[in-house]
């Protein structure tokens, strides 16, 4: 049985009445993203439509005013995004109706990450024209600030893990011991990295709204090439290189089955280039930004694993010790190969 949030018909009603979209023609559940936040596809006499509840803790106005005001920016600048519909009577991005927030997007058609090079190439040059948009931008609302880099809530996690499995009942198969070394190795690997990247300076490097989750799943392509781009929630002020290496991470790292042990421990070497070459096609990268992108993505692998196996166990479907093992096996080829993953741009 399904747990995810629905619109009820009376509110649907309500909420549509405030659009200027036409006719309505269908209205399909729109299963993709949070089971928390209900979306719609509408499709009407005007076009396609996709309607949107905010859930609840990512509903504060403030913070989805900053979104949609960052979101209408680019959107002026002709930044390959899904629209925002305005209200019908005072053109607002965002209705609040009875305790909730909603949105409606223009629905853009396109397909998913294809792993091609071209794509790969293609949604570097997408991030590189969104960080040269955003360079001079100055937001209406204060932004978010705080990455993976150099974050205490990484150590608090990695504390976490022993405690969350124990309580759980996951260490069944496994020995404290064995969670006790995996869980050093993590820290030691992302304190090394963080301390490494600081050593270059990157706290005197100019900060900028950056998109924070530029991952193949929040891009729609099209024959190869980036149509839209979606989700700005993350979006936040910091270093240009810090999205910049988590994007070379999300478009190289290489997955597989539910059993992490029979994933690849290299990153995909010739993607790696692509993307960071179709990047510096449209914003050149210092040498200094490409020196730190092996030791960001060391970071940017630990913190995304680490808090939410604190948190639940487990990294969605898989068991969390064993997605631990896996990250550790990837991080340590990404140290013995950082000469060979910079050099392999750098000619």
């Amino acid at each position: 049985m399904s747990d995810r949030e629905k619109f009820a018909a009376d509110e649907l009603a309500i909420v549509m009445s405030h659009f200027d979209i036409g006719v309505l023609q269908t209205v399909k559940e729109y299963s993709r993203g949070s089971r928390k936040a209900p979306k719609l596809l509408i499709t009407s006499e005007k076009g396609e439509y996709l309607l949107k509840r905010r859930a609840h803790g990512k509903d504060d106005p403030f913070k989805v005013a900053f979104s949609h005001a960052l979101q209408l920016y680019l959107a002026s600048k002709q930044f390959p995004l899904p629209h925002l519909i305005g209200t019908r009577k005072d053109n607002n991005s965002m209705l609040q109706h009875n305790n909730h927030v909603y949105e409606l997007f223009e629905y853009i058609r396109g397909t998913g990450y294809d792993n091609s090079l071209e794509s790969t190439y293609d949604s570097g040059k997408i991030l590189a024209l969104y960080h040269k948009l955003l360079r001079g931008y100055t937001p209406q609302f204060e932004p978010p600030v705080g990455s993976y880099h150099d974050a205490r809530s990484i150590h608090n996690g990695l504390d976490q893990i022993p405690v969350t499995f124990n309580k759980l009942d996951r260490l069944r198969d496994i020995s404290n011991e064995q969670v006790s070394a995996t869980t050093s190795f993590l820290r030691e690997a992302y304190f090394q990295a963080a301390e490494k990247v600081n050593k270059k300076g990157l706290s005197n490097w100019p900060v900028q709204i950056v998109h924070c989750d530029w991952h193949p799943g929040n891009m729609l392509f099209r024959n190869r090439k980036v149509v839209a781009v979606i989700d700005y929630d993350a979006a936040r002020l910091q270093q240009r290189v810090i999205d910049l290496a988590n994007g070379v991470l999300q478009f190289s790292i290489l997955g597989g089955s539910d059993d992490p042990t029979t994933w690849p421990e290299y990153v995909d070497e010739t993607r790696f280039k692509r993307f960071i070459r179709g990047y510096d096609e449209v914003d050149v990268i210092s040498t200094a930004e490409l020196e730190v992108i092996p030791g960001l993505m060391v970071e940017a692998m630990v913190a995304e694993s680490v808090l939410p196996i604190a948190a639940t166990g487990s990294f969605g479907r898989i068991e969390g010790y064993g997605f631990l093992q896996m990250i550790e096996r990837k991080i340590r080829w990404v140290l013995e190969h950082e000469t060979q993953l910079i050099a392999s741009v750098a000619q």
